[in-house]
């Protein structure tokens, strides 16, 4: 699932096999059809004119906004499970059951394959600089890749299989969503920042606002949670009926939208600020009464709003 550029439209993955473009009011523009097995993940280009799709039928298919079929692209052995664009929208990158990472030309040839991981891929991640990409594993492990198909370094900290990855908007730091109900944020160099602890359940998406001040998750505990950088929750929003397992920011932060295993996906507007004002406010009540915080950590909020 993600937002077009222009946040005036959103795509959802299903696993009646297609994708559908929809308006944000709700509204289905139209549907996508030639996948011959479920849909776990699309996108849109950089510039918004086509989308790409990965689906269980081993192929990332490549499309027109209008819903015709640009090319397919074949290779990968088993169920594609993630597809991204660089940022330049020159190249995709797909994730696959199959163990690996296959880095592509629009045009459907196959650049090189990234072999690593000992378990199926769930997830794959371009940085914002295009040099760099991310995957996330069965294997519990992230691993970070220059685009040659080169190993930089292994993640290595997740108890369990991860299901997304994504860079912050700044490239700086990684975070990852783990069937051990956590979500983990990395530096670069694959040294662990901080773990935010508060899902029920298996998380499957991660996502960075576009600011980079803030993360959303989705998890199998049915909501979704926004957090700050430093794994405090600031707000969860409920409403869906079974697991959410994506969530994406529109283009200027304002709204969130989640797709569900009940069949839905719903937008959430909020007012970021407010909701940090009153995240903080709360905190800062928490600190000052309980007696096993030192002083330094009861002014952590005193800088901010």
């Amino acid at each position: 699932m993600s937002f077009s550029p222009d946040g005036q439209t959103l795509t959802s993955a299903s696993d009646d096999k297609t994708v559908k473009l929809w308006r944000t009011d709700g509204s289905l523009i139209t549907t996508f059809i030639g996948h011959e097995s479920a849909v776990w993940s699309v996108t849109f280009s950089p510039d918004g004119q086509t989308l790409a799709s990965a689906s269980d039928d081993k192929t990332v298919k490549l499309w027109r906004t209008d819903g015709s079929l640009i090319t397919t692209f074949i290779g990968h052995e088993s169920a594609v499970w993630s597809v991204t664009f660089s940022p330049d929208g020159q190249t995709l990158a797909s994730a696959s059951y199959d163990k690996t990472v296959k880095l592509w030309r629009t045009d459907g040839s196959l650049i090189t394959t990234f072999i690593g991981h000992e378990s199926a891929v769930n997830g794959v991640s371009f940085s914002p600089d295009g040099q760099t990409l991310a995957s996330a594993s069965d294997d519990k492990t992230v691993k970070l890749w220059r685009t040659d198909g080169s190993l930089i370094t292994t993640f290595i900290g997740h108890e369990s299989a991860v299901w997304s990855v994504t860079f912050s908007p700044d490239g700086q730091t990684l975070a990852s969503a783990s069937d051990d109900n956590t979500v983990k944020l990395w530096r670069t160099d694959g040294s662990l920042i901080t773990t935010f602890i508060g899902h029920e359940s298996a998380v499957w998406s991660v996502t960075f606002s576009p600011d980079g001040q803030t993360l959303a998750s989705a998890s199998y505990d049915k909501t979704v949670k926004l957090w700050r950088t430093d794994g405090s929750l600031i707000t969860t929003f409920i409403g869906h009926e079974s697991a959410v397992y994506s969530v994406s920011f529109s283009p200027d932060g304002k709204t969130l939208a989640s797709a569900s295993w009940d069949n839905t996906v719903k937008l959430w507007n909020f007012d970021l600020d407010d909701l940090l004002v009153r995240g903080c406010s709360w905190i800062r009540d928490y600190l000052k009464t309980n007696p096993n915080v030192s002083e330094e950590d009861r002014r952590v909020c005193d800088s901010t709003f």
